[in-house]
């Protein structure tokens, strides 16, 4: 959600910091800030909207203090005003913060209580009264914080800087990501390291409870009973990558365009091509001894665990129960001791995810995860790390990381179907040709847009659109439905094609498109019964499908035609044409497609 990043340099630091927060973008955030200290003196300036608003601000009024931090703001508690932004300050210290104070009501009567002005909204003004108020009491900056931390219920991350200490920050993690760089007489602090990538690619990151007082000589981490640790220090490989749209308008399809290399390239890490076989690095659970499967995620993800439960128990025989983490954390779901509970994270810092892993993890379960940030919270606590090698993905809405969990998917429930004895060596490297077919066929598919173009026209007058699958491509429906909700702001539903006439029928007429997922499979025939259906009520059908249009048995408004692949593989597949709809019509209808409204990238909080 928010993001954090903090300079204790050499030089002035707001310029940095600005370009240390553009790199954080893909959060999400409706306004930002930074503070600094220079000659012992606080002083910060913010601004609500995008970061150039910020850098026109800095630009007139300049900061040159070479120690500060500086924040992206999701709004959480209060409107995304300049008032409401970050960093907050007293005349004693300033604090950036990343996360949900849960307690929040309770400190805010508290403080209000004792006569202190409130000036925001937010559940931040209270971090930066509460360490106030301990400097006030004599205490000096480090056990201010650590006293102040202990009042505070939630997943958070904050980092302070203080009046009258020019060498000093302080920053803590408990459930939200903080990343520490190292750098020649420097020291950095990120949500991530691809924000730090420009100045250290030497990084250490803080585990949950851990607070960290952070000067230019040093680092020095304590956990939460003030204990002093040591957190591995290690070369992060966010240096190296180029985050930039090349030559695309927007950074989602700079994605959608990436799906060919980038599904390869997972694909390669989990396929021994020569031998015909999927072969999966560092699996330290026994795939054979599986008996169950608990799958839980949010959003996307959830529709690739979706796709992942028709995998699992077709191929592999194992009974799969899935839920959104949000549900899952809290249902107290009974589980066999042993069973494997699978997490499925783009960031890997979900926070309903997150907490759903720590309950299996107290159920006696095997925890494995299927992450795109192998440094990430899930990945460091999972019994197996199963990467998503999708890159860095800054559009809100995924893309790239869904069709790269879907890969890895495809191939942990090869890998588990032969272990298990219900699939042979034959039938296994059927089912590698056909994933290995995938990038072609992805490539085939984005060589000519026009149609979504075209299509997007239509689609950006509608109020409503259905979205129809069958079997395995019912959850690829569902993902529609949710890129084109995310992105265009038209109302989508997505829903299983049987249930038609069990009530969204009520819904169709001439002003409805209906997209309909139509792969030539074992369900052609009765989806084509539905399309009919659909037609001879009015409804424009988008008709998406490797058989020609005359397959449908009726009139359509667009038929899009794919490539013919593997029953086992159109998941993959037709996950692009989704993609593609939302875009264009996005595009067409002029939304921010990549930070669409009231959306984040990285769900950090409740």
């Amino acid at each position: 959600m928010c993001g954090i990043v903090g300079i204790l340099g050499t030089e002035p630091v707001a310029g940095r910091l600005v370009e240390a927060l553009k790199r954080l973008e893909y959060r999400g955030y409706d306004s930002a800030g930074v503070a600094t200290v220079e000659n012992g003196s606080l002083d910060r300036r913010r601004a609500e909207g995008k970061l150039h608003n910020l850098e026109e601000r800095l630009a007139s009024e300049p900061l040159t203090g070479r120690l500060g931090i500086g924040h992206t703001r999701w709004a959480t508690h209060g409107a995304p005003t300049e008032t409401n932004a970050h960093p907050h300050m007293t005349d004693r210290v300033s604090v950036v913060h990343n996360g949900i104070i849960e307690n929040f009501k309770e400190l805010r009567a508290e403080l209000l209580a004792q006569g202190v002005t409130l000036s925001t909204d937010t559940d931040t003004e209270l971090i930066v009264h509460l360490v106030t108020r301990e400097l006030e009491q004599g205490h000096d900056p480090a056990v201010a914080v650590q006293h102040t931390l202990r009042r505070l219920e939630g997943a958070f991350a904050v980092a302070f800087i203080f009046r009258n200490y020019d060498d000093l920050m302080i920053a803590a993690r408990e459930g939200s990501p903080l990343a520490i760089g190292f750098g020649d007489g420097e020291m950095y602090l990120g949500s991530d390291a691809i924000a730090l990538a420009p100045f250290t690619d030497t990084i250490c990151y803080l585990e949950d409870g851990d607070w960290a007082v952070l000067t230019r000589n040093g680092l020095a981490i304590r956990d939460r009973n003030g204990q002093p640790v040591e957190r591995p220090v290690q070369k992060s490989v966010a240096s190296a990558l180029l985050v930039d749209k090349g030559n695309h308008r927007h950074f989602m399809a700079k994605e959608i365009h990436e799906q060919p290399e980038v599904v390869a390239h997972t694909l390669a890490n989990y396929i021994d091509f020569a031998e015909s076989r999927v072969l999966l690095p560092d699996m330290p659970i026994d795939l054979a001894s599986v008996d169950r499967i608990s799958i839980s995620a949010c959003g996307t993800a959830y529709y690739a665990g979706l796709v992942a439960k028709y995998w699992f128990e077709r191929l592999a025989r194992v009974p799969v129960e899935i839920d959104v983490a949000s549900e899952f954390r809290y249902r107290e779901i009974p589980l066999q001791p042993g069973s494997l509970a699978l997490f499925i994270s783009q960031s890997g810092e979900t926070a309903d995810t997150l907490a759903a892993m720590r309950y299996c993890q107290s159920q006696d379960q095997r925890i494995a995860s299927i992450v795109n940030v192998r440094e990430s919270s899930i990945a460091r606590e999972s019994d197996a790390v199963l990467p998503t090698l999708a890159g860095p993905e800054i559009g809100v809405a995924s893309t790239k990381a869904f069709t790269c969990q879907l890969a890895v998917l495809a191939c942990l429930a090869v890998a588990m179907a032969r272990a298990r004895g219900k699939i042979d060596g034959q039938k296994e490297a059927e089912l590698v040709s056909a994933l290995t077919e995938v990038p072609r066929h992805m490539s085939a598919i984005l060589r000519d847009e026009a149609i979504y173009d075209s299509l997007s026209h239509t689609l950006s007058k509608a109020k409503d659109v259905l979205y129809l699958g069958r079997g395995i491509n019912y959850p690829v429906a569902l993902e529609g439905a949710l890129k084109l909700k995310e992105i265009s702001y038209i109302h989508a539903e997505g829903y299983a094609a049987g249930e038609l006439k069990h009530g969204p029928i009520a819904l169709i007429d001439e002003t409805v498109p209906v997209v309909v997922v139509a792969p030539q499979d074992e369900m052609f025939e009765k989806v084509v019964s539905n399309v009919q259906e659909v037609a001879a009520r009015g409804g424009q059908v988008v008709f998406i499908s490797d058989g020609s249009q005359s397959a449908a048995g009726c009139d359509v408004m667009t038929a899009i035609q794919l490539p013919q692949t593997h029953p086992f593989t159109t998941p993959l597949i037709y996950a692009l044409p989704m993609q593609l709809i939302a875009y264009h019509t996005a595009v067409f209808m002029g939304t921010d497609v990549d930070q669409p409204r009231n959306l984040a990238k990285s769900v950090t909080v409740e």
